[in-house]
């Protein structure tokens, strides 16, 4: 046991690890933010684009609602006044976790234009 703990305690010195972490990039996406059920979703949204944690601001924010094929759950959000941006296009950036539907734990979230495109999804 004590053996054990001696080699990984080495190895972590040395640098010497398993597998590398997985990374979990920091996107910034722009749509549709819906409220639904008890989760907030972005619907109609873009494609992620890596960016940095902080708001989006200026030419980073739309001047009018995309119209994206992506749907994200966000996770997160008590730090937000999202009932305030309901059915806006927001930019949302955050760490983005890919699944089946793809979550994005927010780091920020700016408001963008004070409706969705035509298509979003209710």
């Amino acid at each position: 046991m004590i053996r054990a703990v001696l080699t990984a305690i080495l190895l972590a010195a040395f640098g010497v690890q398993g597998a590398p972490p997985k990374k979990i990039e920091i996107v910034s996406v722009a749509g549709c933010l819906r409220e639904q059920g008890t989760n907030w979703m972005l619907v109609a949204a873009t494609e992620p684009v890596p960016s940095v944690a902080n708001q989006a601001q200026g030419k980073e924010i739309p001047a009018a609602p995309p119209d994206g094929k992506n749907t994200f759950r966000l996770i997160g959000t008590s730090e937000f006044n999202l009932p305030a941006m309901k059915d806006h296009t927001v930019v949302v950036r955050g760490l983005l976790i890919k699944d089946k539907i793809s979550r994005i734990n927010v780091t920020s979230a700016v408001e963008a234009v004070a409706s969705c495109a035509a298509g979003a999804p209710k």
